[in-house]
């Protein structure tokens, strides 16, 4: 018993800090919780000697464990009135397609070009929420048509590539498109099922047979880990809604856009090898 407490304790440790604070940003952000977990599990992995595969199984996990946290996350803003429904069945068919393909693209990257990946897109997108005003915005709606379906495939596409529910691309491109923040929050919480699980179906495939995995793996699926992150991600994600909902949108638009250029500096200085 100490031997497997020595062995696994840290990463046990990672996966409970990970998912309490998964959890309360999924709720907070409709972000799923990926900006946390694969950071997190990335270090964790790492630490006990997977460095090889840490952060292709780090992605994978996050998408595994972002199918539950989303459901409840939207669930629980869907009871306050904060999700959009048209935009969900306009969005989420072509998101699920673009999943699929980022998925497949990130079997073919290294450990170091997902990180930096990861870090750029993130640190982009981050500083638009901190920097830009709150009433800035490209038009009064959301795209139809082609613009549409390139839009909602590429969102899918990057967040099956970063390990991330949707939320974090599209609480932008909705508030640019005239929602709320709140609304957006909301609407984009449903994103993450659609994202998580072709994607993580998808990381199975391209990580079947890797060496150096995690123990009791399926593909890149590190099953312990999703467990014990999905149970606390659905457990916290509903008070990170009750508490979205008591914030000021100004406040949590810096908030949320602070928490992402932390994460993701801290991943750039690890791609570049600092």
């Amino acid at each position: 018993m100490s031997e497997f407490f020595a062995t696994y304790g840290l990463l046990i440790l990672a996966l409970l800090t990970a998912g309490i604070f998964a959890g309360l940003i999924a709720g907070l952000f409709g972000i799923g919780g990926g900006v946390i977990i694969v950071p997190t599990l990335d270090f964790a992995f790492t630490q006990l000697g997977y460095e090889s595969v840490s952060m292709h199984a780090a992605v994978g996990c996050s998408l595994a464990t972002i199918v539950a946290t989303s459901i409840r996350s939207a669930m629980a803003h869907a009871r306050r009135g904060a999700v959009d429904f048209d935009v969900v069945k306009g969005w989420v068919p072509w998101i699920m397609v673009g999943a699929v393909i980022g998925a497949a693209i990130a079997g073919f990257l290294p450990k170091d070009g997902m990180r930096g990946f990861f870090a750029s897109v993130l640190l982009l997108v981050s500083l638009q929420f901190v920097l830009g005003r709150p009433d800035w915005k490209l038009r009064d709606s959301l795209p139809t048509g082609l613009p549409r379906v390139g839009l909602a495939g590429g969102l899918g596409a990057l967040s099956g590539i970063m390990g991330i529910g949707g939320g974090v691309f599209g609480v932008t491109l909705m508030t640019v498109c005239g929602h709320t923040v709140h609304r957006a929050v909301g609407t984009a919480a449903t994103f993450g099922a659609a994202i998580g699980l072709p994607a993580a179906i998808g990381y199975i495939a391209t990580g079947w047979g890797m060496p150096d995995r995690p123990p009791i793996s399926l593909g890149y699926l590190n099953i312990p880990a999703i467990l014990i992150i999905a149970l606390m991600t659905t457990s916290l994600a509903p008070f990170g809604a009750i508490l979205a909902h008591r914030m000021n949108a100004a406040l949590l638009r810096r908030v949320f856009g602070v928490v992402m250029i932390l994460v993701a500096l801290n991943m750039l200085r690890l791609a570049l090898g600092f």
